[in-house]
């Protein structure tokens, strides 16, 4: 049984707080440098600098010390809603939370990035308020899905223990609905197929533990040897659940199930088998046709666990194509 590091099941602003700060605190303890330039790109993208900073003989007005050490200050404030229910009102007040700090942000977390007119409505007030100000107050406004987003940029695929806690936060998000699933088109995940690739390209099919969060998605490539061989649309997803008794008990996430795909699902669950995976929760991912790429790496190491690409990042267009000219164009580029 998966144990979560988040809470679940109390969708409340109070759980969605409590559940970020944890993540967040969980950065900063696996490493300080990573939790710093996270919060670099998130609420300091002037380039913050938050290190301790160590100095021999520094001269004031009266004296010389032999040495200091100093750390700049710095404070963040957290308004958070589960929908786009910032108000004016309330954020003017939560301003007279900062005092001497050198560094100030008003942040504002939801789901949803804050309605144009009530940004506009709540900065210009923060303008007023800041002309009075020796140090002013900067508002940033962001999504759970930036800031998860913003914490894997920083962290990469050898940071085991920091990737499971962000699935899991991942997970919770979706569960929860602070995440939106509506830009799923965008979206390509990228899975590890050593040994069962010629088996899930022979099916179109991929199979996975249930227990995984995963991002909504389109498109699923399969990596092997230091490349994203396949790549296919997904057409549907099932889960699979055997009882005590090893019969299978499905679920639609997407998709129909049929009775072609029962009979995959059947052979991936032998062909599993033969490499001492015993598929007794899964999840399977079918896809209309896995087209043939070479989408490389172009550092060392293949990935741990699961990528995700944003397409429209990778071909710098909005526009994606059909899946076989997408698996083309991708064999004409590298990524990290």
């Amino acid at each position: 049984m998966k144990i979560h590091y988040f809470q679940r099941y109390h969708a409340k602003e109070n759980v969605a707080t409590a559940n970020t700060m944890l993540l967040l605190s969980r950065l900063y303890q696996y490493s300080t440098d990573k939790f710093f330039r996270f919060l670099n790109s998130w609420a300091f993208p002037e380039g913050f600098e938050s290190e301790i900073v160590f100095q021999l003989q520094e001269k004031n007005d009266k004296s010389v010390l032999d040495a200091t050490i100093t750390q700049d200050s710095f404070k963040i404030a957290v308004e958070t809603k589960l929908s786009d229910w910032f108000y004016t009102d309330q954020l003017e007040r939560h301003l007279s939370s900062f005092k001497n700090e050198k560094q100030k942000v008003l942040l504002t977390l939801a789901p949803e990035y804050m309605e144009t007119e009530k940004r506009k409505m709540f900065e210009s007030r923060l303008a007023t308020y800041n002309a009075s100000q020796d140090t002013p107050i900067r508002h940033v406004n962001t999504t759970f899905e930036e800031l998860v987003n913003r914490i894997q940029e920083v962290i990469d695929d050898r940071d085991y223990e920091m990737q499971e806690v962000l699935e899991d936060y991942l997970n919770y998000c979706y569960h929860d609905g602070l995440i939106p699933v509506s830009d799923g088109w965008k979206f390509m995940r990228v899975q590890l197929a050593g040994t069962t690739f010629d088996f899930n390209v022979r099916e179109n099919l991929y199979y996975d533990n249930i227990e995984r969060g995963f991002r909504a998605h389109r498109y699923l490539g399969l990596y092997k040897n230091k490349s994203v061989r396949a790549v296919g649309e997904v057409i549907a997803i099932i889960t699979g659940v055997k009882d005590q008794n090893g019969a299978l008990t499905y679920q639609v996430e997407q998709g129909e199930l049929t009775e072609e795909r029962k009979k995959a699902i059947e052979r991936a669950i032998l062909d599993g088998k033969q490499y001492g995976y015993e598929l007794v929760a899964t999840r399977f991912f079918f896809v209309k046709q896995f087209y043939e790429t070479d989408f490389r790496k172009s550092t060392p190491r293949a990935p741990m666990g699961t990528r995700i690409f944003d397409l429209t990042t990778v071909l710098g267009s909005t526009e994606i194509p059909d899946t076989e000219h997408l698996a083309q164009i991708l064999s004409q580029k590298t990524w990290e």
